[in-house]
């Protein structure tokens, strides 16, 4: 319990960060995804089947959920430490007895729970658009869980490694957004050609994903067992190589 001295306190300053300008963290985030169901299902309802018996809209609802999720999940641990890095004031958080574990806990923590809220708002305004079905809930809420957890690790990664908003621009441009938009979200990886569908097997985004949409239907591209699997290596490595970072004081005590 040591090591987690005054992670509470933390992970509290952290959600009431994002909190305070929640029109901007969580509100957008929803809007945008709203505009994204609204384009694409408009075109694409009755154009595309992806699944026997589950129109365009509903399968579509799910990887919007999880993309926000993700997303948000990164945004906030990456945005706090950067911005602490460029303000002036992580020096506080540098002088106080904190562990790197209590470091970890509270940043991705908070990460975690932005990401679920803006999760939960895009799900709450989409749902007058398809009604969902539930078949398999539990595993919406781990892949959830796995999903949060993992990006708000990453974010924690950017923003060890960032010096100014510009790197972090780029790691969210040319790292996250491309594998965000390539894991399946719009689409069946099945409808694309054979050598597209070994490499979204090689990005985790599209196992978040694919796990997260079986516990609505019960279908899925891949099995959710093997989701399973690949999303809780991925969140234990990219979470050794954070908690790694930050007992070394990576890039902190410059």
């Amino acid at each position: 319990m040591m090591l987690l001295s005054g992670a509470k306190t933390l992970f509290y300053k952290e959600v009431l960060r994002f909190w305070k300008v929640s029109f901007q963290t969580v509100a957008a985030p929803v809007l945008t995804a709203v505009m994204y169901l609204l384009i694409f299902g408009h075109v694409l309802q009755d154009r595309v089947q992806v699944f026997p018996g589950v129109g365009y809209t509903s399968f579509l609802i799910p990887g919007l959920v999880m993309m926000s999720v993700l997303q948000n999940s990164f945004a906030n641990s990456s945005s706090s430490l950067i911005q602490s890095k460029i303000t002036g004031n992580l020096v506080f958080l540098l002088v106080s007895p904190l562990s790197h574990w209590a470091w970890f806990v509270a940043y991705v923590g908070a990460s975690v729970v932005r990401g679920l809220c803006v999760g939960l708002g895009v799900f709450i305004v989409t749902v007058w658009f398809a009604p969902p079905s539930f078949v398999q809930p539990l595993w919406i809420v781990v892949f959830a869980a796995l999903g949060a957890g993992m990006l708000g690790s990453l974010g924690l990664i950017a923003g060890l490694w960032a010096e100014k908003f510009d790197q972090m621009a780029a790691f969210q441009n040319f790292i996250i957004m491309p594998m965000t938009f390539l894991s399946g979200v719009f689409y069946s990886v099945k409808s694309l050609p054979g050598i597209w569908q070994q490499v979204s097997h090689l990005n985790p985004f599209f196992y978040m994903i694919d796990g997260f949409r079986h516990g609505f239907f019960g279908v899925s591209d891949v099995s959710p067992w093997i989701s399973l699997v690949v999303v809780g290596c991925s969140f234990l490595g990219v979470s050794a190589i954070a908690l790694r970072l930050l007992a070394i004081g990576y890039k902190l005590r410059q």
